[in-house]
């Protein structure tokens, strides 16, 4: 099964349809979103996911309220550490910042976390898999990532989303 894995959105509506885009195309059966959506603003665009969508909150999630309103339509969300087990057996755990897994991954095969902006996927000794799919929003560093994991495999992949154009500079008087 192919898994799509994101984060950060930072209300970039714009960026999450290019992901949601990515996702419905490779098709991935489960998405996970690893917190920071900001605002309401980008949940209904989550509706045009195909694949069950598991997410948990991030640090700048404000209107957390309306954010659970949103998600009761689109699919479970908790505060993390969110455990998820695949029909194909695959133990994951996901929460937004690696620091809130500390003394929950257990038996996980699979450890998602987000917050930092960069992507990265590692395996420790046990052969586990670290996964931050970077950021949707695209506002820190400008390159937008998601990531696609193979569930059978349990081979990950970053996958770029098209360039943000550059920054505005504004130069300093004199």
């Amino acid at each position: 099964m192919k898994i799509g894995i994101m984060a950060d959105i930072h209300d970039n509506v714009d960026n999450l349809r290019h992901a949601i885009g990515y996702f419905n195309s490779v098709p991935c059966e489960l998405i996970l979103l690893a917190g920071d959506f900001v605002s309401p603003l980008v949940v209904p665009s989550l509706r045009k996911l195909t694949g069950k969508v598991i997410a948990c909150l991030g640090d700048n999630d404000g209107n957390q309220r309306g954010i659970h309103g949103g998600m009761s339509i689109v699919g479970p969300l908790a505060v993390g550490p969110v455990g998820y087990e695949t029909r194909d057996g695959l133990k994951i755990t996901m929460a937004h910042q690696l620091n809130e897994l500390r003394d929950n991954i257990g038996d996980a095969d699979v450890i998602v976390f987000a917050h930092t902006h960069r992507p990265s996927i590692v395996k420790d000794r046990h052969d586990r898999l670290f996964i931050n799919p970077g950021e949707v929003g695209g506002w820190m560093f400008r390159s937008p990532t998601v990531v696609v994991l193979d569930s059978q495999t349990r081979e990950a992949e970053v996958i770029d989303l098209p360039e943000m154009p550059p920054g505005v500079f504004i130069p300093e008087p004199g």
